[in-house]
């Protein structure tokens, strides 16, 4: 019942769409200019830097605090706090991806899943994955292509880099693989523009 509670209250928290009202309190419907994704990059293209800024801060913010209210609450009632926060991660991201306020249609889940891996995991892999997607993404200009070899990248890095002693560690794991492989699915439509070279540079509109 709690491991329940604890993913309804996280979905709640990844579906407020940040992106929509942000863009919305600028009088725009983000949904219809250009990717037509509530994510903070298209916010950022279509109302201005500041505004795809704070939406990426909104929707990190989201990852990290559903991850810690998880692992409280979870903590409270004598359950394994991390996997209280694992449940609260996936629940959150896919609240985001899967808004029920916009008939279930969302973001691609990259500013919630770094807020996630940042509450998540040691600093040694937080910063692994930034850097492998800041080479990417200052190498080829594409934040898609970034996010996606970052969101593989993830499972490497937590087996290679983090300590393998009890469950806590296979939990995290099967987690990292997990959210990796929903980013690239969530990413699929991108995939097939980066292989046509129809996908859009970042300082580029679409």
């Amino acid at each position: 019942m709690i491991l329940l509670i604890i993913a309804a209250l996280s979905y709640l928290i990844g579906s407020i769409p940040s992106g929509y009202l942000v863009a919305k309190s600028q009088g725009i419907d983000i949904r219809e200019h250009g990717s037509r994704n509530i994510g903070a990059t298209n916010v950022l293209r279509v109302v201005g830097k500041k505004w795809g800024y704070l939406v990426f801060f909104c929707d990190s913010f989201k990852g990290f605090f559903a991850v810690k209210l998880g692992a409280t609450i979870a903590a409270h009632a004598l359950f394994s706090p991390v996997l209280g926060s694992v449940i609260a991660a996936i629940a959150c991201i896919l609240g985001h991806n899967y808004t029920l306020w916009l008939r279930f249609k969302g973001g691609k889940g990259i500013a919630t899943s770094a807020g996630v891996v940042l509450a998540l995991f040691p600093v040694l892999v937080v910063l692994s994955v930034a850097l492998i997607w800041i080479v990417v993404f200052f190498a080829a200009r594409y934040v898609s292509l970034a996010s996606i070899v970052a969101a593989v990248a993830l499972p490497f890095v937590v087996f290679f880099t983090t300590r393998k002693s009890g469950s806590d560690f296979w939990i995290l794991f099967g987690f990292s693989v997990l959210i990796g492989a929903l980013a690239v699915w969530r990413h699929h439509s991108n995939i097939g523009r980066l292989l046509n070279g129809t996908e859009s540079r970042f300082g580029k509109k679409s």
